[in-house]
């Protein structure tokens, strides 16, 4: 069993992490220096866990709701072309961030600004947007803020109690902050108050209906992997609000949902946390280190 468990935690990790993974979190978890959040943390706790491969499918969806961020997505994030190297930068950013030195989380902070100021153009109704734009980049952040800590409170190993939620909304604040995003929510009242203020500029376009079908239908996947990622998907739509899914046109099946695909969601995750953590130690022997198994680093 540690030889399946060491070569389904091996593929994982080189999907999420890429082909440079094994370098970059032997550097993210072993650079001496101050981090931005202590080991205490929820941040580390929330973004440490296999539901995060349900929160992220979740946080794309709902993003993709607001015209302006999914045309920027669209035309410049190449999520058709490659995929997988969007969700490897987007892992090694929460990776570093979250982890990291707080000299490596700046500098991740900056490319990413730098990325975001060169990322303009107009959308198919003839709206500007621009990336670096405070008002976007707020929107960008709740709705990963949101779909990251439902999926954790429902498939996490060990999900938050309200304090700790009030506390993970403040960790991500401080990456928030360094983003640039204005005024970033910090307790779970301020994120629910942040989400409703932004419905009124929510729509599904033509673009996001297509990157639904896209990340739910048609990703670029081996035949053997179509199944369990397509019970990844559907808990990632089971735990949109109604709001979010109607206008994307995704079905809600009353009663499967809260039975067959709930369980399966909580299987997979399990099944995914046991892959990437590292086997217990011989008898007499010592540990890999809790860092070992985490997907983004």
């Amino acid at each position: 069993m540690d030889t399946v468990r060491e070569r389904l935690g091996r593929d994982l990790f080189t999907r999420v992490a890429g082909p440079g993974g094994a370098v970059n979190r032997a550097r993210i978890h072993g650079t001496p220096g101050p981090r931005w959040f202590g080991p205490e943390r929820p941040i580390r706790t929330v973004h440490g866990d296999a539901s995060m491969f349900i929160g992220g499918l979740r946080a794309l969806l709902l993003q993709s709701l607001h015209p302006l961020a999914m045309a920027a997505v669209a035309a410049h994030s190449g999520y058709r072309g490659d995929p997988w190297g969007r969700l490897q930068r987007t892992s090694t950013f929460l990776a570093v961030t979250t982890y990291g030195t707080a000299e490596d989380a700046q500098r991740a902070v900056d490319h990413v600004r730098e990325v975001h100021e060169r990322v303009r153009g107009t959308t198919s109704a003839g709206e500007p947007y621009h990336a670096a734009d405070p008002h976007l980049l707020g929107w960008v952040h709740v709705a990963e803020v949101d779909s990251f800590l439902a999926a954790h409170q429902r498939y996490g190993a060990h999900p938050l109690d309200a304090a700790g939620c009030d506390a993970y909304v403040a960790d991500t604040a401080r990456v928030a902050d360094a983003l640039g995003v204005v005024d970033p929510p910090r307790d779970m009242a301020a994120l629910a108050g942040r989400l409703a203020a932004y419905r009124p500029e929510l729509r599904a376009t033509r673009e996001a209906r297509e990157a639904a079908r896209f990340i739910l239908l048609h990703p670029p996947l081996p035949w053997i992997a179509r199944a369990p990622y397509a019970v990844l998907a559907a808990n990632a739509v089971a735990t949109l609000p109604p709001w979010a899914r109607r206008p994307l046109g995704v079905p809600r099946l009353p009663g499967v949902e809260e039975t067959v695909v709930r369980a399966s969601g909580h299987v997979l995750t399990r099944t995914i946390r046991w892959a990437m953590s590292p086997p217990p130690p011989p008898a007499g022997g010592a540990g890999n280190g809790a860092g070992a198994g985490r997907a983004g680093g």
